[in-house]
């Protein structure tokens, strides 16, 4: 049994910002670029894996290259974390990913507490979800939960599935070999994008001011590649994949944390 951990960092080019990633989010992968990889090279040094970081190099240009111009880099980006789940998959069985911005805080083995055997370990965010009636113009952003929900919903009723899916949070996944090969998740990639631009564009499913939020989202996709292909999920509880946004602390019990807020300096005072 080969194990891995992974992770990626992408310089995304001040140019190409947008709403989702910012000059501060850039300034803050920057300034605490050497402690990021360090603490997750220490944890898996720990629980006796591998660890690789993947950056900005040929491989990545190359994909980037295959992508249509409408996908922004940040969604390049988050579609290239999920094509090197298979890169890795040619040699490792079980692999944890975990975003640039997440923080292990113990060390204690991802692998020893979730047999990735019984299914796909990953966090979701229904709670999120807003209802219908509750959604405006202004309500929500095209990285919302609320957004990928009816997102993946107009995706799967135009596939002929059942509309009812799960939002999920690729920021930390485990997977094996059986997931990754029964996901497919780059089968039929093409046709899955094309599908978005025209629930975006040309559907009468949801009214527009819910399409209007529809994107080009990897965690969308995911979500109905789950459904369309009956994946086993094990929904990471809160103290493996900690949100750590507007709360202004982290518990004790939180294994890994998710810095959302970008708030590293609190991070580390918790690690220490």
């Amino acid at each position: 049994m080969k194990r891995v951990i992974y992770s990626l960092y992408i310089d995304i080019p001040t140019d190409k910002l947008d709403q989702v990633v910012d000059s501060e989010t850039k300034a803050q992968f920057k300034e605490h670029y050497t402690r990021l990889i360090e603490c997750k090279k220490k944890y898996a040094k720990d629980i006796g894996v591998e660890f690789i970081l993947f950056e900005y190099d040929e491989k990545y240009k190359q994909f980037a290259k295959t992508m249509p111009p409408e996908i922004t880099d940040y969604n390049i980006v988050n579609f290239y974390k999920l094509h090197l789940l298979y890169e890795l998959n040619k040699e490792y069985d079980e692999i944890l990913y975990l975003d640039f911005d997440v923080v292990p805080m113990k060390s204690i083995s991802f692998f020893n507490i979730f047999d990735l055997k019984k299914g796909i370990a990953i966090k979701h965010n229904n709670d999120l979800v807003k209802k219908i009636d509750q959604i405006t113009d202004t309500s929500q952003s095209i990285r919302s939960p609320t957004s990928k929900y009816y997102n993946a919903q107009a995706m799967l009723i135009e596939k002929g599935f059942s509309p009812e899916n799960d939002v999920i949070n690729t920021g930390i996944i485990g997977i094996n070999t059986e997931w990754l090969i029964r996901l497919r998740y780059f089968y039929g990639f093409k046709k899955d994008l094309e599908l978005m631009t025209e629930v975006k564009n040309d559907s009468d499913i949801f009214p527009e001011r819910i399409r209007n939020f529809f994107g080009y989202d990897n965690e969308t996709l995911f979500a109905v590649k789950l459904k369309q292909h009956k994946i086993p999920i094990q929904f990471l509880p809160e103290d493996w994949h900690y949100h750590f946004d507007k709360q202004g602390f982290i518990p004790d019990n939180i294994h890994l944390v998710h810095t959302i807020n970008k708030d590293f300096d609190t991070v580390w005072r918790k690690y220490a």
